[in-house]
């Protein structure tokens, strides 16, 4: 039977979901399926087994399950016993640095599961705290909604990943070059973000690369979670965020600053992204 794909909704600037201890039991979790984003699974309580990646794994409390992109996985909680878990789904690119320096690479703990076919981790009792810490202040920002809350998401999560390489990778924390996929896919990385205005097309992009063009959108997919377009859009509003807020330039111009061709593309961008137009997102609309 084909695995089913699991979608995700919501803001695409901001890629991520967190389902906070929740219960689960057997009669309503997914078959066989798998997604494009990075998943974390930490066991609070209960019993059952994990099916990832054609290995079954013990489902016990503590344990913390690190589930690459677009790995199949289905989870069997015990009936008698149902776990009560918290999973985190992320876009790599929500933790990837905005100028990557080679000597750290935030997803470094999902490669080695990857390498190695092991994504369960049992953390000795002083991380586990730690975890549960970090979860639980994820929670609390996501629920309270407070100016910042998706930064304050986005450094958390940034703080466990670090956790994690840290007691699974000691010997590679600042060793050179282990930044994760390869140097010229880092590399546009580095520019879209630096200068989003300015970010040519795919195939500019894979030129400047040096791959073709077909490769250049499959690599940057797997590892992004978006296609080339998605990520330079949500880059650019980002960026016309900050100029409606922080400048008097007219929509138009902050359209043209931002790489915009047309006005109308900018809003159809614009309001697709966050909900609202432009003139109302600076009119006070914005968190």
């Amino acid at each position: 039977m084909k695995p089913f794909r699991k979608p995700f909704f919501g803001d695409p600037s901001f890629p991520f979901e967190l389902v906070y201890r929740a219960t689960k039991y057997p009669q309503f979790e997914l078959p066989d399926h798998l997604h494009d984003r990075c998943e974390i699974v930490y066991v609070h309580g209960g019993r059952g087994t994990f099916f990832i990646d054609d290995t079954l794994y013990e489902k016990k409390p503590g344990d913390l399950f690190l589930i690459p992109g677009n790995t199949i996985h289905r989870a069997f909680p015990d009936a008698a016993d149902p776990i009560v878990s918290t999973a985190v789904f992320f876009a790599p690119a929500f933790v990837e640095p905005a100028v990557p320096d080679g000597t750290y690479a935030p997803l470094g703990c999902f490669e080695q599961a990857r390498r190695a076919r092991r994504c369960r981790l049992v953390p000795p009792e002083g991380l586990r705290a730690q975890i549960e810490a970090l979860l639980d202040e994820m929670h609390e920002e996501l629920t309270g909604a407070r100016p910042g809350c998706r930064e304050a998401v986005r450094l958390a999560l940034c703080r466990l990943l670090l956790l994690l390489n840290r007691h699974l990778l000691p010997e590679r924390d600042g060793a050179p070059g282990s930044g994760v996929g390869p140097v010229w896919l880092r590399q546009a990385l580095r520019a879209i973000d630096e200068k989003p205005e300015e970010a040519g097309s795919l195939s500019a992009l894979a030129g400047q690369a040096g791959v073709s063009a077909a490769h250049f959108a499959r690599v940057f997919k797997r590892y992004t979670g978006m296609s080339v377009t998605d990520f330079v859009n949500i880059k650019r509003i980002m960026k016309a965020k900050d100029l409606l807020r922080e400048t008097d330039a007219g929509v138009g111009e902050v359209a043209e600053r931002c790489g915009f061709d047309s006005l109308p593309h900018f809003h159809r961008v614009f309001k697709a992204l966050t909900g609202m137009t432009p003139g109302a997102w600076r009119r006070g609309g914005w968190p």
